[in-house]
């Protein structure tokens, strides 16, 4: 029993220490996704610029990315000349303006350029919830049927995009052209 009481306290600290050890080299932009292979969510909300109600039907038929955003967000004001350039290059993007208020939203859009086909308000943060947002910037990866096929926590730049992400996108616009 007191070798237990020695060796118990031991093998505790060695254990935890081994998990803390393991977790300094995990990517936080890899968070795993319940959500991989599955529809994105069902959901009736405003249209930011418009207040057009938007629905899942209407993400379909075309590869996107869906990009989870907020005018508090400042790593969304980094990642933002990134996803106006790729729209420019012709890459669909769907956004998401999560829990904020939709006048700041629209001003943001007009100062700082439009890359969204369309801008989902998402002011209560439900479909933020249903996703299993944890913050902003996040962005899915849909094909045209409208399944979550990835999920990247953190801001899209140029490495990302390229790294992680083009080569993705790519394949599906090439699925669904054939």
């Amino acid at each position: 029993m007191k070798r237990w009481m020695l060796l118990g306290p031991l093998v505790l600290f060695l254990g935890m220490a081994g998990l803390l050890y393991r977790g300094l080299y995990l990517d936080p932009s890899e968070l795993p996704s319940a959500l991989i292979g599955k529809p994105f969510p069902e959901f009736s909300l405003p249209a930011v610029q418009d207040g057009k109600p938007l629905t899942r039907a209407d993400l379909l038929g075309k590869p996107a990315l869906v990009n989870v955003w907020g005018t508090w967000c400042v790593a969304c004001r980094v990642e933002h000349p990134v996803l106006t350039k790729l729209a420019q290059q012709g890459v669909v993007i769907y956004g998401v303006n999560y829990k904020d208020v939709n006048a700041e939203a629209q001003k943001w859009l007009k100062d700082f350029h439009d890359p969204y086909q369309l801008n989902i308000n998402d002011e209560a943060g439900s479909l933020g919830l249903n996703l299993g947002v944890y913050g902003a910037p996040e962005t899915f990866l849909i094909d045209g049927k409208g399944v979550i096929r990835y999920k990247h926590v953190g801001v899209i730049d140029e490495t990302v995009w390229r790294q992680k992400l083009a080569g993705q996108y790519q394949a599906l616009v090439d699925e669904g052209s054939e």
